[in-house]
């Protein structure tokens, strides 16, 4: 099959003369257009083989193909290392068709038309019984990232073997798919991964009743908190600082109220103002005390935004991070003096929306079928897989381009 690997030799490229630095990583990026790739097979008797449709490309896979690992110069010292192995397959926001099933698959048919759930976790892994995080649908906290025999990897496209959605062909097991109903696009479809990733962050930590959230960063992640937030807490202000004019145009649409990302100064002048915190003085940037926002949703995960958050929010306020970015230091005082709670949020699991505990993916096809979200207007840009390069120039130039979510078209 067709397939675009990833942790492999690369394909010469000249260097382009500019300031961009996604641009010059990606003519240097370790990844390649196999013509001639290994169909993937059932990994496990119950696995199955799907055809993508349609495949979005995450934020964390731009930054794997830019090698945007951010400016920290120290040692690598990640963590993670243990879960992923290489060379691999990368898409995870997949809309597919079944075409083949293992002798032991149930639950799905051929032809069904599904939508990904890419967690590697311990059913899909054949490990019984399952870990405690899984039993309670904690799925991208198992226990089993690592357990053979399918080689480690969190997620569909970290696995050597589990490839993902950049391929003529991918596997996985029915517990990972959700059958997508006939009223909903493959256009809308595409959207669920990221918007359960918000869903996980926005109810897990919501905000007040009546209060003010801020949502920083306007691409994939921001849009999807913006529409949750509006649809599942309508009372509740909403602040997005959006970095491009699209994003910043759909973020006003969704109904929030939108500043610009620099530099950091207005931004908190502005976040305070919209919050009715009070700014006081500093030989730097100021902090707003007594601080206005209840909750930031970063989806950023830089200095300058945790920086900026921890600023803006109102004392015992909440700032999670959900965008995923390079290790980095930054000035946290007001994380102690506000007594500020700083938590992570990973992908997601089953989801408590309104009283009803479900998948953030069937809850995402439900609000969708119900006409509650509509994010019309995120999906921007579609390329062939052989126009790869293309794909993700068009996301090093966001400025120019207005793309807020790019996509694979393999129909």
């Amino acid at each position: 099959m067709k397939a675009l690997l990833y942790g492999v030799r690369p394909e010469p490229q000249p260097v382009p003369d500019t300031d961009n630095h996604l641009l010059r990583n990606l003519a240097q990026t370790p990844m390649r257009l196999e013509r001639d790739y290994a169909d993937p097979g059932f990994l496990l008797p119950d696995w199955v083989v799907t055809k993508p449709r349609l495949v979005g490309i995450c934020g964390s896979d731009s930054k794997q193909v830019f090698m945007d690992w951010g400016d920290e110069t120290r040692s690598p010292d990640n963590p993670m290392k243990g879960f992923f192995s290489l060379p691999q397959v990368l898409g995870h926001e997949v809309v597919a068709d079944v075409v083949a099933l293992g002798p032991q698959a149930t639950g799905i048919a051929i032809g069904d038309r599904v939508v990904l759930n890419p967690w590697l976790s311990c059913a899909p892994r054949g490990v019984h019984p399952v870990c405690k995080a899984c039993e309670i649908g904690d799925y991208s906290l198992c226990s089993s990232f690592a357990v053979g025999p399918i080689a480690p990897g969190i997620h569909t496209g970290t696995s050597k073997d589990a490839s993902g959605g950049y391929a003529d062909l991918m596997p996985a097991h029915p517990s990972m798919l959700f059958k997508v109903p006939d009223s909903i696009s493959d256009e809308t479809a595409v959207f669920a991964d990221p918007f359960a990733v918000m869903l996980h962050a926005i109810t897990r930590h919501p905000p007040k009743a009546g209060g003010k959230a801020m949502v920083y960063g306007a691409g994939a992640l921001g849009t999807c908190a913006v529409a949750i937030l509006r649809a599942l807490y309508p009372d509740v202000d909403v602040l997005s600082v959006a970095r491009f004019g699209a994003q910043a145009n759909l973020a006003a649409k969704l109904g929030a109220t939108v500043i610009g990302h620099e530099p950091a100064l207005s931004v908190i002048e502005q976040a305070a103002a919209w919050s009715g915190g009070v700014l006081q003085p500093s030989d730097g940037l100021p902090m707003a005390y007594p601080g206005g926002i209840d909750v930031v949703y970063d989806t950023v995960g830089k200095r300058e935004t945790f920086e900026v958050g921890v600023r803006v929010l109102a004392a015992r306020g909440t700032l999670v991070k959900a965008g995923v970015h390079g290790p980095t230091f930054w000035e946290d005082t007001p994380l102690y003096f506000k007594e500020i709670s700083f938590v992570g949020s990973n992908a997601f699991g089953f989801e408590e929306v309104e009283g009803v505990r479900r998948h953030g993916i069937r809850h995402y096809l439900d609000l969708v079928e119900s006409g509650r979200i509509d994010l019309t207007g995120m999906l921007t840009h579609r390329f062939a897989l052989e126009s790869w390069r293309e794909a993700f120039k068009t996301i090093a130039t966001q400025g120019d381009t207005g793309a807020i979510k790019v996509a694979f078209d393999q129909r």
